[in-house]
């Protein structure tokens, strides 16, 4: 969207949910009122209810602007708030060589988005920090266009990790959301954002494993082109886990974590791990108090961190950058930890 776009409809969102806000409070105050008034005001010559009390809508007042400084926040500093969740994770089948072995993910980079490279170095310097033995990003490099990446390849080929950096495709990559001159252009805006991901550093898996060995062990690292139930089902899962071994040790990188639900979950060959992403948490919700729930719990089951289901791991992470509303507000901009043990 163009800049004047992006402020109107920015300017509309902050001001209707401030006012749903504002509206939400003096409803409960007018229902206060109706029960008392039906508690205490059976009155000879009809039933009385008194009047709005100022409290109420001084109130009302207070919350709305509450939100309004809460959305500026999230577009000004929350969407750059990144966060580090770390998980450890227990395996019975884990291959006593990487006990202990270390992980860091990130997803949904949405480098056309980006605003502020000051702010997204720091976001690089978290995840460096973290000192994991592999690096793997998970899908939707850009919004639309490969160009987008460029003035950021600086920034992410700065991550490294001593087994390696790893990345799928996710379904903003392939340019299907705007119109192109021509197919063959849209073929080239493709295969120029994979040569990006060799610039930056990744290797990219397009429906092929690889082996990570140590101490003569090893385990699969597959990765597979996107696949998600309403946004392109690319993905072969069966040529990326071609002449692998039942009992081999397995993390899957996939864009879509309906993916895991439809196909991986039940897979014949155990896929002990599976790492997605594309949900952003909405980029809006609210984790705390004991609290998780965002709108995107309406279209996906599993939206964000961990879940196990039939002896196997999905996390979801909540994404790097952002799409479409300019900020992030309760789900935070994430890079995720995860520890391999053997139980």
């Amino acid at each position: 969207m163009n800049k004047f776009f992006q402020i109107v409809s920015h300017a509309f969102l902050i001001v209707f949910a401030s006012e749903i806000v504002f509206a939400f409070f003096l409803l409960l105050g007018d229902i206060y009122r109706l029960l008392i008034g039906l508690a205490t005001n059976f009155e000879p010559g009809g039933f009385h209810i008194a009047g709005r009390s100022s409290y109420w809508v001084d109130f009302a007042f207070i919350m709305f602007c509450l939100t309004i400084a809460l959305f500026a926040y999230g577009i000004t500093q929350g969407k750059y708030a990144y966060r580090v969740i770390k998980h450890t994770l227990y395996f019975d089948d884990l291959p006593a060589a990487f006990d202990g072995f270390t992980l860091t993910q990130i997803s949904d980079v949405h480098a056309g988005s980006f605003t502020n490279p000051k702010a997204v170095q720091k976001g690089i310097d978290m995840i460096n920090a973290q000192k994991s033995d592999l690096f793997v990003f998970t899908g939707d490099l850009v919004n639309n266009a490969s160009s987008e990446i460029v003035p950021y390849i600086g920034h992410f080929s700065q991550i490294k990790a001593p087994f390696g950096q790893f990345s799928v495709l996710g379904n903003h990559d392939y340019g299907d959301y705007i119109k192109w001159p021509s197919e063959a252009d849209k073929i080239r805006n493709l295969n120029q954002l994979k040569a990006y991901h060799k610039e930056l550093g990744f290797k990219l898996l397009l429906d092929e494993h690889v082996e990570l060995h140590k101490n003569g062990e090893k385990i699969i690292l597959a990765g597979i082109e996107n696949w998600g139930i309403g946004f392109g089902e690319r993905g072969d899962l069966n040529k990326a886990l071609q002449n692998t071994n039942v009992n081999d040790f397995k993390i899957l990188l996939s864009h879509d974590p309906s993916h895991w639900d439809a196909q991986v979950k039940n897979y014949p060959s155990k896929i002990q791990l599976s790492l997605a992403g594309h949900t952003h948490g909405m980029q809006f919700g609210i984790e705390a108090f004991g609290i998780k729930w965002s709108p995107v719990k309406y279209r996906y089951k599993h939206w964000a961190g961990i879940k196990t289901e039939n002896g196997r791991y999905l996390n979801v992470n909540r994404g790097f950058g952002f799409l479409g509303f300019s900020g992030r507000i309760g789900i935070w901009p994430e890079i995720t930890v995860i520890e391999l043990k053997r139980k």
